[in-house]
């Protein structure tokens, strides 16, 4: 049998399972979750949207984790989407896909069991919403953050988009921030009370290290415990509405061979 030493040197498996994921974790239990294509910023797909719910669920049941860092890669956090590769979402059993696996990203970075810093390391105009759920928010001073794919795609933005913006930012700016796909700054993102902090671009990333060091050291039953406190009502707006946002957002999909038609 391994010593515990040797135990706790193991990397685990999903460290290298993930196409666009790359990980890596401190000796004060801090792992960083970079979101990449290639090694430099990430093109979200098909694959990154399925993938995603499934490397939380194996974060969370790592009990060497004891606080989580989401970013990006490069200069920025998400800006690119590869529509096609998420499938034919105007039928029925794809768009299911699409929206179980949607739901499940919210819910589990609510209920891991461990506080979560987001790092925007440049603009987050593509599922800006990962950031939102963060217990704790860093902004690069370089980041924007908006809504671009469902402006661009012609279909409403129901995936949770909606929920979090407004619990964050308000109704009226979730609204005109939804409806214009117009994009924000870093500073205005703090007015807004989006952002928690805005740093120097190149210590983003570690300000929010240096955040999660600090949250990782506090008692493993009290960081489980005050994530639950701190986001019920987060947790309940998501359980909600967004199966109902989801919804709609699907009959928009399913309206998209109509579009163009006489």
């Amino acid at each position: 049998m391994p010593s515990t030493k040797e135990t706790a040197l193991v990397t685990p498996e999903y460290f290298d399972k993930y196409d666009n994921f790359t990980f890596g974790r401190d000796s004060e239990g801090v792992l960083l979750l970079r979101f990449h294509t290639n090694g430099g910023p990430v093109v979200f797909t098909g694959r990154t949207h399925q993938d995603f719910p499934a490397a939380l669920d194996e974060i969370s049941l790592d009990k060497d984790n004891k606080a989580l860092v989401i970013t990006g890669t490069g200069d920025a956090f998400m800006d690119q989407i590869d529509g096609p590769s998420l499938g034919e979402i105007f039928k029925p059993a794809t768009w299911e896909k699409t929206r179980s696996e949607g739901s499940k990203v919210l819910q589990r970075l609510i209920e891991l069991p461990m506080p979560v810093v987001g790092v925007a390391n440049g603009p987050a105009i593509v599922h800006s919403e990962y950031l939102l759920l963060a217990d704790i928010h860093i902004a690069s001073e370089r980041a924007t953050y908006g809504d671009s794919p469902h402006p661009a795609f012609g279909i409403t933005g129901g995936d949770g988009v909606q929920v979090v913006w407004e619990e964050i930012a308000g109704t009226a700016r979730a609204k005109w921030l939804l409806w214009t796909g117009e994009q924000i700054d870093a500073q205005t993102a703090l007015q807004w009370g989006v952002v928690n902090e805005v740093v120097a671009h190149d210590h983003a990333v570690e300000r929010g290290v240096q955040i999660a060091r600090h949250l990782a050291a506090k008692p493993a039953l009290y960081r489980a415990l005050q994530k639950q406190t701190l986001n019920v009502n987060l947790r309940r707006r998501i359980l909600e509405d967004v199966p109902f946002g989801m919804a709609l957002e699907g009959l928009t999909a399913a309206d998209l061979p109509y579009q163009n038609q006489t």
